[in-house]
């Protein structure tokens, strides 16, 4: 999961994302309501948060990819655990994400 300022970022860092293989899918999900401790004091912003399924193997080439194009000084950078899913769900991750 990766939270951004806008839209556009967000857009421009799933597709990065897509094209590389690094990740089978990304859902784009706007107007997400952000507070948060940020140098000393609670801030509060509307932010874009993008869900991204791939493979484990694959965090650290996404998290330098998001880091290159973020605008954040620290942007969030997480990722959750698969516990389950369908088999043909995740057959196609399997089939359509890269690891090399």
């Amino acid at each position: 999961m990766v939270t951004c300022s806008s839209s556009r970022e967000a857009r421009k860092i799933a597709g990065s994302l897509l094209d590389k293989r690094l990740v089978a899918c990304a859902n784009i999900v706007s107007d997400i309501g952000s507070s948060f401790w940020w140098r000393g004091k609670i801030e509060s912003a509307m932010e874009v948060l993008v869900m991204m399924k791939t493979k484990k193997e694959n965090f650290k080439k996404i998290e330098n990819e998001v880091k290159k194009l973020h605008s954040y000084e620290v942007p969030e950078i997480i990722a959750i655990p698969i516990i389950m899913g369908s088999k043909q769900y995740l057959k196609w991750i399997n089939e359509v994400v890269r690891t090399k």
